[in-house]
């Protein structure tokens, strides 16, 4: 049976869009969906931009609210940030596991353009890393 995934953020711009297109490279079966509990208005060009560097398009994403899936069931509902996990409301739906697996927020970073690129890389490969190991641990059948 297909595995229904919510990753859950504050704007669904970058750290959970992020998660959900690894998990759906893991393992193109598993239903993923990223929402936010704010949504941001576009997903951050930098998060398209390192994520496709990985071979992954995010282009035609777009941030969700949370509130579209209240009354759905998941297998899993994971949070990515400390907000999210904080404000994650209650689901009508039946939600079999709840996680949270915090990053920094890489939106948050200043400098130069490669400077902030370099935090958003960084953030990029410990969300893969990090889901990888999950979806193996837990998912892979």
């Amino acid at each position: 049976m297909k595995k229904k995934i919510l990753v859950l953020c504050t704007g669904n711009s970058a750290r959970s869009q992020m998660a959900e297109g690894f998990l759906r490279s893991f393992d193109p079966t598993l239903e993923v969906i990223s929402a936010g509990t704010f949504p941001a208005g576009q997903v951050n060009p930098f998060a398209v931009e390192v994520m496709k560097e990985v071979g992954i398009d995010l282009s035609s994403h777009h941030p969700k609210s949370v509130d579209e899936f209240l009354q759905q069931p998941f297998d899993y509902v994971i949070t990515v940030c400390d907000n999210a996990k904080e404000t994650c409301p209650i689901f009508a739906g039946a939600v079999k596991q709840r996680l949270h697996l915090g990053f920094p927020d890489p939106a948050e970073a200043a400098g130069s353009r490669e400077e902030i690129l370099s935090a958003f890389r960084s953030v990029r490969n410990d969300i893969q890393k990090t889901f990888y190991q999950f979806w193996n641990d837990s998912l892979k059948r």
